[in-house]
């Protein structure tokens, strides 16, 4: 495996989080993804005392906090204040956690349910301006934390393309600017996104520290349900040759969404299946993903300290 393997707590319905940071790396996993809710263990309430035990229990352990897995939603319908503050509120917390990255959901408001389908946006250019507006103004809170703001293809924005188009606008806004991406392997592919446009929209805001990737496995496009990892339907060798190729050598995460799935295998029992499948997909030589020229990563969310 060339890459950091990484965790999401999405998997965790009964484990607490001591038994989570000896469980990651008994599977080989140094990374993890907090997801944090009023219902989970982690969310922006914790005192600073609070904040500094959960820091030092995956310290301690050997594990490095790579995200805090939040729920804004960036383009959601209502005013930017209330975006605003809680997307401050979660770089905070990243920040006491140690964490390198915020991780956004697009979120919005659709005319047609998450399918196998691509959403219709009820206003495109609102929800476009709306994401604009709300990072813009939380750009000087990233910068003073150290924390990078990553948005995921996922719901309103499912794929690569669509992520990539609002952090350009967000460009020609602002300028240069440090939002990165997650590429959530599985969104795009369901919509029809083949993996290689995915790569070329998403590697500029992937690479040198700037975001980085999530895989899962799913029976089919229309089905949704988490299985092992290596018996669905979604391609992880061509994903891991187009990381490959260009030049992406960040953590690959396993988002195991137990959560929503409790029927599902543990979350023990999918991290050992990703390991698994993640060490007999030796990359191959492919064609080279051509990205677009971005500004490098400032020196805080480098690959500098990724455990392999």
């Amino acid at each position: 495996m060339i890459w950091p393997f990484a965790a999401s707590t999405l998997g965790a319905i009964h484990e607490d989080l001591p038994t989570l940071a000896r469980m990651l790396p008994e599977h080989g996993a140094s990374l993890v993804e907090l997801r944090t809710a009023p219902d989970a263990p982690v969310h922006v309430g914790l005192t600073g005392t609070e904040r500094a035990q959960v820091r030092r229990l995956f310290t301690d352990a050997g594990v490095q906090i790579l995200a805090v897995a939040s729920r804004v939603r960036i383009a959601q319908a209502g005013e930017d204040e209330t975006v605003t503050e809680s997307l401050t509120a979660h770089l905070n917390l990243a920040a006491d956690l140690g964490a390198r990255f915020v991780r956004l959901f697009p979120g919005a408001p659709t005319a047609t349910a998450a399918t196998d389908e691509l959403p219709a946006l009820h206003d495109a250019e609102e929800a476009a301006s709306a994401v604009v507006r709300r990072l813009a103004a939380c750009l000087d809170a990233a910068e003073a934390t150290g924390v990078r703001i990553v948005l995921e293809t996922h719901d309103s924005h499912p794929r690569g393309q669509d992520i990539a188009a609002l952090l350009q606008r967000l460009s020609e806004t602002v300028g240069d600017h440090t939002v990165g991406a997650i590429w959530d392997v599985l969104h795009p592919w369901r919509v029809g996104e083949d993996l290689t446009t995915t790569a070329r929209a998403l590697l500029p805001y992937l690479i040198d520290g700037r975001g980085y990737v999530q895989i899962k496995d799913v029976p089919s496009r229309a089905d949704k349900t988490p299985v092992l990892q290596g018996s669905g339907a979604i391609p992880l060798a061509p994903f891991l040759d187009l990381l490959t190729d260009g030049g992406y050598t960040g953590p690959v995460s396993l988002e195991w969404e137990r959560h929503w799935y409790p029927d599902v295998p543990t979350l023990a029992q999918a991290l050992a299946a990703a390991s698994a499948a993640l060490a007999e997909s030796t990359p191959t030589p492919t064609q080279t993903v051509r990205t677009r020229s971005v500004k490098p990563a400032d020196p805080v969310s480098t690959t500098k300290g990724w455990k392999r």
